[in-house]
């Protein structure tokens, strides 16, 4: 991977070779000069209507290799099958577009990007698409980089991003906006703001989708005041734009301001949340032990259909457990339709934080795949049942080798020391051949099988 400085200096030649302008993502619609027939403009109705079926009933009753327009047709069905989810069918009509001669059009080839990277198997499905298009455009790359950046790869992204430049194409609004997540997720704030620069210069700066791109770098990267200020030198602010400032001071800690924004946002500007605001709200909550609020917030989302969002309901499940209705948090998770990481690490953290570690060590067992967070929250309730047992039986050996071995396996060095050396203040000698693991070896066999 090239360094900082050097991709900095690079990309900012490369990008002052550019014409100085502010541009925005092309559209992936297509317009042409030719008036559809009228069967073909059937089928382009069906398609905006999301009626894949009853264009293709229109498709068969003509002559595909006589259609008038094909890019537009063919582009239009390729939209609709990525937008109601039909891969089968958007092979299908790739292999149209192959035979036709026209996967070389430029919105041809977005248009089976697009199908690729949403509905294909994997992103190397989509990456093979993408160095086979012809024709790629502003859409194209930022398509490749916006996908390296949601399967976590943003190094890859930061190096395509490289690529487009040297292919000659002017980086857009949306791809500037992308680059800088990639920054957000490598923490790595100094190339952040030398892309600040970047914007400032070719004066993307009054551009709300970088503008949100930024604060959410800055707030990732822990400078919530430089989030503020971006945030206050934007003349109206969307919805997105407030969510993006209300979530830099959830990841800061600074709840309260999180909450009074997100009562402004509604109150006086009139913009309505969606699940990505709710989600950072009922956090702060939780954080706060604001029971209340955190209920009237799950409330409205109920009311506007986000009770089924991943990143609310985990949130629900945190807030429940800090505010010490554990019970009501394990009933939002068995609700769940689908539990990811978080959602675990929520209700583990629950029980642990209200000392119920019996019950984190039963989550846990159950739980598929884990993650260091998980693993560290049983680590804490394990240590949290060797206390008690240290309490309850102060001369029982095997506690405080359990609490010992805990404690070097968390890397606390100090704590383990401290245990030794109280076992030796109290006069306790640890059993030849003692074990740590006969005390949760159920735990024990999970951690092995998890790696």
């Amino acid at each position: 991977m090239f360094g900082i400085f050097a991709l900095v200096l690079y990309i900012g030649i490369r990008l002052f070779s550019f014409k100085r302008h502010c541009s925005t993502i092309a559209s992936l619609s297509i317009k042409t000069t030719l008036d559809p027939q009228p069967k073909e403009l059937k089928i382009i109705q069906y398609c905006k209507a999301g009626a894949l079926l009853d264009a293709i009933c229109i498709l068969n009753s003509v002559d595909w290799t006589k259609l008038s327009n094909k890019p537009f047709v063919y582009a239009s069905l390729l939209q609709t099958c990525t937008k109601v989810g039909s891969f089968g069918h958007g092979l299908q009509f790739h292999t149209h577009c192959v035979k036709s001669g026209v996967e070389a059009d430029k919105f041809i080839g977005n248009s089976l990007l697009a199908l690729y990277f949403k509905l294909g198997p994997n992103l190397f499905v989509a990456r093979r698409v993408f160095d086979g298009l012809i024709v790629k455009d502003a859409v194209s790359w930022t398509s490749m980089i916006t996908g390296y950046i949601k399967v976590e790869k943003p190094n890859k992204s930061l190096e395509l991003f490289r690529e487009m430049l040297d292919s000659g194409i002017e980086p857009s609004a949306y791809s500037l906006s992308a680059v800088i997540k990639a920054c957000s997720d490598l923490e790595d704030l100094r190339l952040g703001r030398c892309f600040h620069g970047v914007v400032m210069v070719r004066g993307f700066d009054s551009n709300r989708v970088i503008s949100c791109a930024l604060i959410d770098m800055y707030g990732q990267n822990y400078e919530v005041n430089d989030a503020c200020r971006l945030f206050d030198e934007l003349l109206e602010p969307d919805s997105i734009c407030w969510t993006s400032i209300i979530s830099a001071f959830t990841k800061n800690d600074v709840h309260n301001e999180a909450l009074r924004f997100f009562y402004l946002m509604q109150r006086e500007h009139q913009l309505f949340p969606d699940g990505f605001t709710l989600g950072p709200v009922v956090t702060a909550c939780g954080h706060l032990g604001r029971l209340k609020q955190g209920k009237q917030v799950h409330a409205k989302a109920i009311t506007s259909g986000f009770n089924g969002d991943v990143v609310v309901e985990s949130s629900l499940v945190d807030m429940y457990g800090k505010c010490g209705l554990v019970a009501e948090s394990q009933r939002v998770f068995d609700r769940m339709r689908i539990k990811n990481s978080v959602s675990w690490s929520a209700l583990l953290g629950g029980y642990c934080h209200n000392g119920q570690f019996e019950s984190v060590l039963r989550v846990f067992t159950k739980m598929k795949k884990t993650d260091l967070y998980c693993f560290g929250t049983v680590l804490r309730a394990c240590s949290g049942l060797a206390a008690k047992t240290m309490e309850l039986k102060p001369d029982y050996h095997l506690s405080y080798v359990y609490l010992t071995n805990i404690y070097r396996a968390a890397g606390r060095w100090d704590d383990a020391h401290e245990i030794w050396r109280l076992m030796k203040d109290r006069g306790i000698t640890k059993t030849a051949g003692a074990r740590s693991d006969l005390l949760f070896p159920s735990l024990d066999n999970q951690a092995i099988e998890n790696g």
